[in-house]
């Protein structure tokens, strides 16, 4: 800081013989400061304190009490929009979404990464190709369970252009 102020002086006295520059130089004087003290400050904001969750939230959310203060922002708030939507479920809902997440932590870490990779492809797809492929897939979801079976097997032995499945398209 010192280095910055005897430069600033040394400027202000070579240039005496001119009045904007003291102006102009008391102005960078002021941005250097600013500079240096906010260069010592995290640039972290400042997520939501554990007693302004709702009691519901607490509770679904009790596993990351002790390191809630820790968790970065963006992931606090993550959790509490997702304790909110748990809260509005269902009990047949939540059975559901325990099940589905027994699955997803039974896949190995190859076969997780390759369903992140992929809805990271159709995240990036046109919001029309996406609803094609929800209503592709919701055709086949209500497709009795035999029949989901033999068209899995059909297109276990097909290249992708040799079948073209007669849902909706």
């Amino acid at each position: 800081m010192d280095e910055i102020l005897a430069g600033m002086r040394r400027i202000e006295e070579e240039e005496n013989g001119n009045q904007r520059v003291p102006q102009m130089n008391k102005c960078l004087l002021g941005m250097a400061f600013l500079m240096i003290f906010f260069a010592g400050i995290p640039r972290q904001t400042f997520g939501i304190s554990w007693d302004q969750l709702s009691p519901p939230e607490q509770q679904t959310l009790r596993q990351f009490k002790d390191r809630w203060d820790q968790l970065p922002a963006e992931r606090q708030e993550r959790l509490r929009r997702g304790a909110e939507r748990w809260q509005r479920m269902t009990p047949e809902q939540r059975q559901e979404a325990e099940e589905r997440y027994k699955r997803w932590q039974e896949l190995s870490p190859q076969q997780r990464e390759t369903i992140r990779k992929q809805y990271q492809e159709f995240r990036n797809l046109p919001s029309e190709e996406q609803e094609k492929i929800r209503s592709r897939s919701k055709w086949f979801q209500d497709l009795p369970p035999e029949e989901r079976r033999e068209l899995r097997e059909k297109w276990q032995h097909k290249e992708p252009r040799e079948f073209r499945p007669k849902g909706p398209r």
